[in-house]
């Protein structure tokens, strides 16, 4: 239990004091939100890199490596990398077009001036910010009270205390530094375990065996147990991804803090530096499965494999750089939240942006508590939920001309449809009803945004 305390202790002091003493203290809530908008690209990245870094891609990344071999681990990586590059000029446009701007529904309300839309937007980009930090929650607590004999809920608490300490002083400026901090380790950290981690296992022939899976039967991404593993993994994971920055708030966030004329660089950069991570701990995946090892719980076979394969110590920096990248989404989910606050009270001080940062930190506790939820469901149902969004966000960016009621018709009749359809198939493991619900909710917010769009008379569409 010491050790695991220890860490916790000595993470948050760091990223404290770094806070303390790198930034001010912020009393202004729009400073607080988007600090002086002129953030450096490098820095950005590498902030962009750390959000995006999240349970998931230190978990479901060797999961999917031992348990689908190169097809699992491709169908996880591309995706989580080429959304981030398909997300740039939509993140300069919105600079563009509103440089003084928050939040997307802060943008959405500006073109459309419907509080109807506004409001679709505010639950679509909350209800993600607590589902991400459930899942992190989930995540983390899960492997650090099983470790430490702390009850779960109370290492929830106490992991969410500690994104709060540092976040609440000054914002999005200690976000990104932190966020910066956290990266390195992660990065460091993440290519010593897979070089070690080859060496230590004999040769690079069991990595190359293990990208056939555990069970050695992945020969083709797009054949056999391939195709499977594209139908019931790749594409509503694709789906879910490419969504993904459109749909969270901490990239818009992101978009809005950085130098204007270097917005493209930090995102480019960012998926870049945020590949090498999942790539690194993937191919600890491959390693276990290439040597033939049992994993206890596949959910955290990341562990399992550090304990077996490092000597014992190596658990300090692998749990290290689990709380830093579990964190570092925390604490960006928390000023997204701070942000989107300005579109919901008229009046917002900071003390009522903090306390929106409180609330979602409780509900996002009690999402991680909830029975039976698992790490990759989680993943794929905001996946899908943040999907809804998209094809709206793009096509007003574009310049494609919608009508309020299109919209926000187009949003509810996607959730409304494509989530249960995707909740029943992940409830019953069946590939065709997670890939069509994926599907559906992109597809059919897109639809019929533009057909409810359209005038009766057959004429263009307006602003409203």
């Amino acid at each position: 239990m010491g050790y695991i305390l220890t860490i916790l202790v000595v993470y948050t002091l760091t990223m404290f004091v770094a806070t303390v003493f790198m930034t001010k203290k912020e009393n202004d809530v729009k400073s607080f939100c988007v600090g002086n908008r002129n953030t450096g690209w490098f820095v950005s990245a590498l902030s962009i890199a750390a959000t995006w870094i999240w349970a998931p891609a230190l978990f479901t990344s060797v999961e999917t490596a031992y348990r689908n071999g190169f097809a699992g681990l491709f169908w996880f990586l591309v995706p989580n990398i080429l959304c981030l590059v398909f997300f740039i000029p939509f993140a300069k446009k919105i600079r563009q077009e509103m440089p003084e701007g928050i939040t997307l529904s802060g943008y959405m309300y500006w073109k459309y001036r419907s509080k109807t839309v506004r409001n679709i937007y505010l639950f679509q980009l909350g209800a993600l910010s607590v589902l991400s930090t459930g899942v992190q929650l989930l995540a983390g607590s899960s492997i650090l009270s099983m470790l430490s004999g702390i009850p779960f809920t109370a290492m929830a608490v106490m992991m969410a205390v500690a994104a709060f300490l540092y976040s609440q002083f000054s914002g999005i400026k200690a976000s990104i530094l932190t966020d910066a901090v956290q990266m390195i380790l992660m990065l460091l950290i993440s290519l010593c375990f897979m070089f070690f981690g080859v060496k230590n296992s004999g040769c690079i022939k069991n990595l190359i065996e293990g990208f056939k899976s555990i069970n050695g039967d992945i020969n083709s991404l797009f054949s056999g147990r391939g195709l499977e593993i594209f139908l019931t993994f790749g594409l509503p994971a694709a789906v879910g991804l490419v969504s993904g920055p459109f749909g969270d708030q901490c990239f818009w966030q992101r978009a809005f803090c950085t130098r204007k004329d270097r917005t493209g660089r930090a995102f480019l950069v960012g998926a870049l530096l945020f590949g090498i991570v999942p790539l690194s701990m993937g191919m600890l995946g491959f390693i276990g499965a290439g040597t033939g090892y049992m994993a206890k719980n596949t959910g955290i076979i990341n562990f399992e494999l550090v304990k077996t394969l490092f000597p014992e110590w190596a658990v300090i920096p692998f749990l290290f750089m689990i709380v830093s990248g579990l964190l570092s989404t925390i604490d960006s989910n928390l000023c997204a939240v701070s942000s989107l606050a300005t579109d919901i009270l008229k009046r917002n001080t900071i003390r009522k942006t903090k306390l929106a940062m409180v609330l979602m930190l409780v509900t996002g506790i009690a999402v991680a508590s909830i029975p039976g939820l698992t790490v990759t469901h989680l993943f794929l149902l905001y996946g899908t939920l943040r999907s809804a969004t998209l094809l709206p966000t793009i096509f007003t960016l574009k310049g494609i001309k919608l009508k309020p009621e299109g919209v926000v018709t187009g949003i509810v009749s996607a959730l409304i449809t494509g989530l249960p359809v995707f909740a029943y198939g992940s409830i019953k493991d069946i590939a065709v009803f997670k890939t069509a619900g994926s599907l559906i909710t992109v597809i059919l917010s897109g639809i019929i945004a533009l057909a409810a769009s359209r005038d009766r008379q057959g004429g263009s569409n307006g602003w409203h």
